[in-house]
């Protein structure tokens, strides 16, 4: 069993090669990671391309789901992205809150920061910035993020208990996320459990469906909802590189299935009375009329 550090180093050699592949690639493969299907053109992507924001040279084809499409984003409002990538949901965030709005993608790749940082540039987004970091202890305040959007990135997580309190702690009350992420119902081969290239790919690394939900409930998070639900299936011509024919066909037939779920939830509060509540400690404070201190 590899240690946490040595998963996220995998994960972080990975990503940095996968920066630089061709979309094709990425979309028939298990997040860029475990070889490609001659089978399958796109085993776990949904399509951006109707989506206003939506910029190709952003796209790298690693998601699991469109949560930005599910994410409610206000004029204005302030976003984080977690594992940003070369800044696809960002870019297409950016456009939900406006110029008066805020983006932050967060990635501890250096290559896709890097990547990001110049689409950004080259679009021309003043408002939109990617900062270098762990998710597990994300390089933000409290209580700073009206919503938190991430696609495809908490399975990559050994930690995942982690981040939830991380966005917990980011967000703001009354602020809320939607994630898409890959999650399990029933268990995995050994040998897929086991693989480095298979939790690269997002599927080792991936927990069950009811405890992933647990763990958001147990944070404190509110209003928990499934906003999206699709199975996602291994071709054959990738699990074969893992398991015999026999094994294969026990899987695809077997009760195990892999699951991409765009989960909702929101931190206790509301907003609006904490405006109201800031509102009154400064009137609290200022000078009464004739008081002469002002």
């Amino acid at each position: 069993m590899k240690t946490s550090e040595e998963l996220k180093s995998i994960v972080r050699d990975k990503y940095s090669k996968i920066a630089e592949q061709d979309i094709a690639v990425n979309q028939s493969s298990c997040c860029g990671a475990g070889g490609t299907s001659n089978e399958v053109y796109n085993i776990m992507t949904d399509d951006y391309t109707g989506m206003d924001g939506y910029h190709e040279g952003a796209d790298l084809g690693l998601g699991c789901g469109l949560p930005t499409q599910f994410a409610k984003i206000q004029k204005g409002d302030t976003v984080i992205d977690l594992g940003s990538g070369a800044g696809n949901d960002c870019f297409v965030a950016r456009h939900e809150t406006g110029e008066t709005g805020k983006v932050i993608g967060v990635d501890f790749t250096d290559a896709m920061i890097k990547k990001a940082r110049a689409n950004a540039e080259k679009l021309g987004y003043n408002n939109v910035e990617f900062r270098q970091g762990d998710i597990e202890e994300m390089p933000v305040s409290d209580n700073g993020a009206d919503v938190i959007v991430s696609n495809c990135v908490l399975n990559l997580v050994p930690n995942k208990q982690n981040v939830i309190k991380e966005i917990y702690r980011v967000l703001k009350p009354g602020g809320h996320f939607s994630i898409s992420d890959i999650v399990l119902v029933g268990d995995l081969p050994k040998a897929l459990q086991e693989d480095a290239e298979m939790y690269a790919g997002c599927v080792a690394g991936a927990i069950q469906k009811d405890e992933y939900l647990k763990y958001i409930s147990e944070t404190g998070f509110e209003s928990i909802t499934i906003q999206k639900e699709k199975a996602i299936l291994i071709p054959n011509d990738i699990l074969s590189k893992y398991l015999s024919a026999v094994e294969t066909d026990a899987f695809n037939h077997g009760e195990t299935g892999i699951f991409s779920i765009t989960v909702f939830a929101q931190k206790p509060g509301n907003k609006t009375e904490k405006i109201k509540l800031s509102l009154n400690e400064l009137n609290s404070n200022a000078c009464a009329p004739g008081s002469g201190c002002c």
